[in-house]
């Protein structure tokens, strides 16, 4: 749940590392997401910071090296790490984090508190998160998440499209995750249609899925 605003403008700064940040004071999280969308496609940049100083935290986004990182230095300290298959994940990632900070992105993707980690390949990645999540309810809410992000119900009502009209190298790490819940959950994986996208993953509508993706949708 998105936390609400304080009464009166909230504060961001915005910087790319050379000298030149930019202050706003908005009303709401909209209103900062355009100020940043417009910040953001009017440079050109490899790293774009907002940073959120009355909370202490900071979001990093860094197109050069295909990464996300998130701050929290509140007490505890947190800085953890994501990779980005897609150029189009940047800008949602800064709405997420107008809405909810730091907490705003923990359903974003898979984060890793060590770089050391983004090394392996995606599917290595995917799998190694998969076998974080031992039980059927989180399974259960970890595939609705991906679903939320890039899925669609089919016409017929008795499919779940996964990573629609994409490509295989598309998101490689969250379909690995994706294809080990699915055999974990038993939930039945079907050949996709002719004409469907390369990356697409069709599975069978199921009574768990149809619940939890509703309450995320």
């Amino acid at each position: 749940m998105a936390r609400p605003y304080a009464l009166g403008p909230k504060r961001f700064v915005f910087a790319v590392g050379d000298g030149n940040d930019q202050q706003v004071s908005v009303g709401d999280p909209q209103e900062a997401y355009a100020a940043f969308s417009a910040f953001f496609r009017g440079r050109d940049a490899d790293t774009y910071t907002i940073n959120d100083e009355p909370s202490r935290q900071s979001l990093v986004l860094m197109p050069g090296q295909g990464l996300i990182s998130r701050i929290n230095d509140a007490d505890p300290p947190r800085s953890q790490y994501l990779q980005v298959d897609r150029a189009n994940r940047y800008l949602p990632s800064a709405m997420l984090f107008f809405e909810n900070g730091f907490a705003g992105l923990d359903r974003f993707g898979q984060w890793f508190s060590d770089l050391a980690g983004l090394d392996a390949s995606p599917e290595m990645r995917g799998a190694a998160h998969a076998a974080t999540i031992t039980t059927a309810a989180a399974a259960i809410e970890e595939v609705a998440r991906i679903w939320t992000n890039s899925g669609i119900v089919d016409p017929s009502d008795q499919h779940y499209v996964f990573f629609d009209a994409q490509g295989v190298d598309d998101d490689r790490a969250e379909r690995a995750v994706l294809l080990k819940l699915i055999e974990f959950l038993g939930i039945e994986r079907v050949d996709a249609p002719a004409d469907a996208a390369e990356g697409e993953v069709w599975v069978r509508t199921d009574t768990r899925l149809d619940v939890e993706c509703a309450r995320w949708s």
